[in-house]
């Protein structure tokens, strides 16, 4: 009984901080480990990906076509599976989250947009709300399938080459290292808490925990970025990413690009 007390109340607040991390950190490491496995848009250019999936997009936001917005999210979830990537980690990690969020806006739109003055869900509230949620999990499946594919020096890469501002670029790859960053500093401040624990840890105190770990996780942060930023001035950085990796179109890739701009033109004819 003693040891169930005592494991439960180590196990609050350090114990599932220390369990969140290592699941981030796991997500992040299968979407690296994804990106070099053999599926079909792993063997394609990222250019080619980042155009294609980014036609996509556009044509799920263009269309006034329920159907049409559909087929985008089916084309996306194809290309998942195509991709190897595990068809539970699309619904747990895109479709349920975004469902949740995007559902707190839908749902009134089924009750403010009624024929008369009476809130009663509607034809048009209802493929309004569709809409909304169709949209937003094709965009966001679309995405996951561009992240879990291209490993991310890649994307920025490409980014450039279709002449996207630098500033948003670089601040796209120091957001994702310094989230990594963060989330290895954090796990490594609440590994050292653990380690230096005795005894159950009441309520109070572990609220006094957090508070303290937060701001002692802002200080490292602050001082880490503006040594980092130092380093990188001192070494020549002014914005520009480059990477050692050359990108060359092959057969594939031009029929990629063939097969997405006929499929992306289809669509938007079928949705007008």
């Amino acid at each position: 009984m003693t040891g169930h007390h005592h494991g439960s109340g180590r196990g609050g607040f350090v114990e599932n901080s220390i369990q969140g991390l290592h699941a981030a950190m796991d997500r992040a490491l299968y979407a690296e480990q994804n990106a070099s496995a053999k599926g079909l848009l792993q063997l394609l250019d990222p250019r080619v990906k980042v155009a294609a999936l980014a036609g996509f997009i556009l044509v799920s936001a263009v269309t006034s076509k329920l159907w049409v917005v559909a087929a985008v999210l089916l084309v996306a979830t194809s290309l998942a599976a195509l991709s190897r990537i595990s068809l539970w980690i699309v619904a747990t990690r895109v479709w349920l989250p975004t469902i949740t969020f995007s559902g707190v806006l839908a749902i009134p739109a089924i009750v403010l947009t009624p024929a008369g003055f009476g809130l009663t869900a509607t034809a048009q509230g209802l493929r309004t709300a569709g809409m909304l949620l169709l949209r937003a999990e094709a965009a966001a499946t679309l995405a996951l399938v561009l992240v879990f594919t291209t490993p991310w020096t890649h994307v920025l890469k490409a980014l450039r080459m279709f002449r996207v501002p630098v500033v948003f670029v670089v601040i796209l790859g120091m957001t994702c290292r310094y989230i990594m960053l963060l989330l290895e500093t954090a796990h490594e401040m609440f590994e050292s808490r653990k380690s230096r624990t005795v005894g159950p840890l009441t309520r109070g105190e572990q609220r006094r925990v957090a508070i303290l770990s937060a701001g002692a996780l802002l200080s490292r942060t602050l001082q880490l970025s503006n040594e980092v930023y130092l380093a990188m001035q001192a070494r020549g950085f002014r914005g520009e990413v480059f990477i050692l990796d050359d990108f060359r179109m092959t057969n594939p890739d031009w029929m990629a690009v063939a097969a997405s701009v006929s499929l992306c033109v289809t669509l938007v004819w079928a949705g007008h």
